[in-house]
């Protein structure tokens, strides 16, 4: 049972660690554009570009991006290391739970988020929203599952 428990806690850790580190850094060759939180340039971000201008607050776009990649990065680094795991699982919990809210108020992101930043643009049919609810699980299983230190 103890050694079901550590393989799942590797295999949920992973799977948050590869998110975080895709939507920060994005390692894999041509990221779509404005869908790398540290490398896009100001204004360019889709997410964070759309929440600026739907709530008229300047401070999500490039400041509140930044910070919250570097969240995630923390986080992805704690959940690398088993004795961290269960930290890194409840600050991935705090960010997704940020995530799923704001995705669940319309006038800020909504479930649907713009593909460009073009007027009119193809929306995501939702992915992004149900991306954040799959590692918000994740997150949440991860914090439940890894073995407690005796």
């Amino acid at each position: 049972m103890q050694a079901m428990r550590h393989l799942g806690s590797w295999g949920l850790a992973l799977f948050l660690i590869f998110m975080f580190v895709q939507a920060t850094i994005h390692p894999l060759p041509n990221p779509p554009e404005g869908s790398v939180k540290l490398f896009d340039s100001p204004g360019q971000n889709i997410v964070f570009a759309t929440l600026a201008t739907n709530t008229g607050i300047a401070l999500f776009e490039p400041t509140g991006r930044v910070a919250v990649a570097l969240a995630e990065l923390l986080a992805a680094f704690l959940l690398l290391i088993p004795k961290t795991r269960r930290s890194g699982a409840g600050l991935s919990f705090l960010i997704l739970a940020g995530a799923v809210a704001l995705h669940l108020m319309p006038d800020m992101l909504g479930r649907e988020v713009p593909l460009s930043l073009a007027p009119g643009a193809e929306t995501d049919g939702g992915q992004l929203f149900a991306l954040a609810i799959a590692m918000l699980a994740a997150s949440m299983l991860l914090y439940v599952v890894h073995p407690r230190r005796r």
